[in-house]
């Protein structure tokens, strides 16, 4: 018989075969925007930080992330350390006043160092007190630890919870925040039961074309630099806002670090939805959107290509950048006007009205009607335009109709 010392033992042999059952699970090729967001930008060798409420899986993804890039995981809880830990141990050595006094780095720094490559993961990272978080200074933006500097291989991931959410948080220090890509973190359900289902999705570092590389820096240039030059009060804009200086917002350092986002995100030909959460997270959401929005106007066709061949021309799919293509269109007309031009605008306006909403056309078609001259017959393009511009003028005097009625019923209450 079994002793009862080695029927326990026997149970926990038992159990620890279960528990090596529940942590074997795979992972699949999935969509997912943040998941393609973090590892972009730790490619781009940018510090991240993942804000997310307790419990949301923001370790577990880091886990999973330095699996599949095959890098050592090294976890460091900022809040139960001392500043002395980032800064480094002063260590005297026989002759300071000549030697001077060396600054020792702990052990894990030294780890780092010795493997080459590595991801540290800096983990809750709001409830370090300011003293702390004025020590990783240095750590985040020049990768130095005492006398020691982290080698290019090893990449920089942070988590934080909202100060609501954390125990004793802090708000983040400006200094620090924007130091980082700020990313938040929330959940998908679909990937959660998939993943309790035993697969998660899988964390692929992007793959960057070389022949593309000159040119997507050279794009990234051109956006950053162009909306800075038209709206130089975006460059530094620190907000008076103590929690949203512990976010992400624009400053020269920022703008930098959006230039390399972008250029990466082009190299590899990523989702705009990946790329609008590093823009958003790195200079805040409304400098990203105005630099979003400018991305677009820049991938539009030329007005004068478009007029060249309006058969062959390709139109935006959106209905909004279709509407600047056709607006400009009209435009290029306007300013230098002729018969071969204003035919040629017809044939766009009906190529658009072939291939997308009827409404974006109704107004450049009301304008250029008006740019016609002398001499100049209608095509007959016109004739299936001029039931789309009369059919959405009868919809606005209905509209105006009802909300006229609309409002006499309200006075009349």
């Amino acid at each position: 018989m079994l002793s009862d010392i080695d029927e326990k033992n026997d149970q926990l042999d038992v159990a620890a075969r279960l528990l090596g059952l529940l942590g074997q699970t795979a992972t699949e090729p999935r969509p997912d925007p943040q998941l393609a967001a973090l590892t972009l930008a730790v490619a781009a060798d940018l510090p991240v930080l993942l804000w997310g409420e307790p419990g949301i899986g923001k370790t577990a993804a880091l886990t999973q992330l330095a699996e599949t890039l095959d890098l050592p995981l090294t976890s460091v809880v900022a809040s139960v350390h001392e500043p002395s830990d980032f800064s480094g141990l002063p260590v005297l050595g026989d002759d300071p006043a000549r030697q001077g006094v060396p600054m020792a780095p702990p052990d894990w720094a030294v780890r780092l160092v010795r493997a080459g490559r590595g991801l540290l993961f800096l983990d809750e990272l709001s409830t370090a007190p300011p003293a702390v978080q004025a020590a990783l200074l240095r750590l985040v933006l020049e990768r130095r630890i005492g006398a020691l500097r982290l080698p290019p291989g090893v990449r920089i991931v942070a988590a934080a919870n909202p100060r609501a959410s954390a125990a004793d948080g802090w708000e983040l220090s400006a200094p620090l925040a924007n130091r980082f890509v700020h990313l938040q973190w929330v959940h998908d359900h679909e990937v959660v039961v998939r993943g309790l289902g035993g697969t998660w999705p899988r964390a692929t570092l992007p793959r960057l074309d070389p022949e593309r590389l000159p040119s997507a820096v050279a794009h990234a240039r051109r956006a950053v630099c162009e909306l800075l030059a038209a709206r130089p009060a975006l460059v530094h804009r620190l907000p008076s806002d103590e929690t949203r200086r512990g976010g992400a917002w624009p400053s020269p350092r920022t703008w930098e670090m959006t230039l390399r986002l972008i250029a990466f995100a082009t190299a590899a030909d990523c989702d705009r939805d990946v790329l609008s959460l590093l823009v958003r997270g790195t200079v805040g959401d409304g400098p990203g959107l105005e630099l979003l929005a400018s991305l677009d106007r820049m991938d539009l066709p030329d007005p004068e290509t478009v007029l060249a061949d309006p058969a062959g021309a390709v139109l935006p799919e959106r209905g909004d950048l279709r509407q600047v293509v056709l607006d400009g269109v009209v435009a290029a007309v306007r300013n230098r006007p002729d018969r071969a031009r204003w035919d040629a605008a017809w044939a766009v306006l009906a190529r658009a009205l072939e291939t997308g909403a009827p409404d974006v056309v109704v107004v450049p078609a009301t304008t250029l009607a008006t740019l016609r001259q002398e001499g100049w017959d209608v095509p007959g393009t016109v004739e299936r335009l001029a039931g789309v511009v009369t059919l959405s003028r009868r919809a606005d005097r209905s509209a105006a109709r009802a909300a006229e009625r609309g409002a006499g019923v309200r006075v009349g209450r």
